[in-house]
């Protein structure tokens, strides 16, 4: 399975010209692909585990990501997002669309 290359997103360039980008590029993810494992997600943002561990529990306490178990031997689960984070659609839309149009392309 190939890796889409998502360096040059207009999220990304939205967040580099606001500040911290790593919740907003988390978000993106579920969004863009749906439920993520934190391995999915570490390959993807390329975080530390530490970092990337810290904004879900940060997202999961604010209510806009759950996690949930999908299978019980090996225990693994997966983050979704909640009806919250649902909620977020026209704002990723909206910051993808700033992106497009006042932010230059990277390449």
């Amino acid at each position: 399975m190939t890796t889409p290359n998502r360096n040059n997103c207009p999220i990304l360039r939205a967040t580099n010209a606001m500040g911290d980008q790593w919740s907003i590029l988390i978000l993106r993810e579920f969004f863009l692909e749906g439920p993520r494992r934190f391995q999915d997600l570490q390959d993807m943002l390329g975080l530390s585990p530490n970092t990337l561990s810290n904004r879900l529990k940060k997202l999961e306490s604010a209510g806009i990501l759950a996690r949930r178990t999908y299978s019980a031997n090996p225990p693994r689960s997966e983050y979704v997002l909640t009806e919250t984070g649902r909620a977020l659609g026209p704002v990723m839309g909206a910051l993808r669309q700033w992106g497009e149009i006042y932010t230059r392309d990277l390449e």
